[in-house]
This record gives C-alpha cells, sequence and structure tokens, in this order.
C-alpha cells in the first residue's frame, strides 16, 4: 500500500499539517513543528505562515 501525505486527525494543533507530515515521515510531531518553526525564522524571504496556509489548503485531511 502507497503511503500518502494526508494532514493528521491525531497529531494536531491547528490543522495537522506538521502532524500529518510526521506521520508521513516517520518522525516525532514535535520535532517537525521546531524545525518548521527553526526554518520559518531563519528564511525572510518566504514567511512560514503562507506556506503553512498553503500546505493547509492543499493537503487532504486524513480518513477517520
Amino acid at each position: 500500500m502507497k503511503k500518502r501525505l494526508t494532514r493528521s486527525r491525531k497529531n494536531r494543533m491547528i490543522a495537522g499539517v506538521c502532524g500529518g507530515l510526521a506521520e508521513y515521515f516517520d518522525m516525532d510531531p514535535t520535532v517537525v513543528r521546531l524545525l518548521y518553526v527553526i526554518v520559518s525564522v531563519m528564511s525572510v524571504a518566504f514567511p512560514g505562515i503562507l506556506v503553512y496556509l498553503i500546505l493547509w489548503v492543499i493537503i487532504p485531511e486524513a480518513d477517520r
């Protein structure tokens, strides 16, 4: 069975984007969130909140 990138229903803080990425890459959701914040702060060219909103719209929510 193929792995699908979906927003998480159980590892969710806001929309489940970071939790879904963590499940897809078999990582701890806290580590993914910390990496996301660090990359967002370090990247002044493309704001992290805009990326998060785009991913929120693009990535489908996981099935129940």
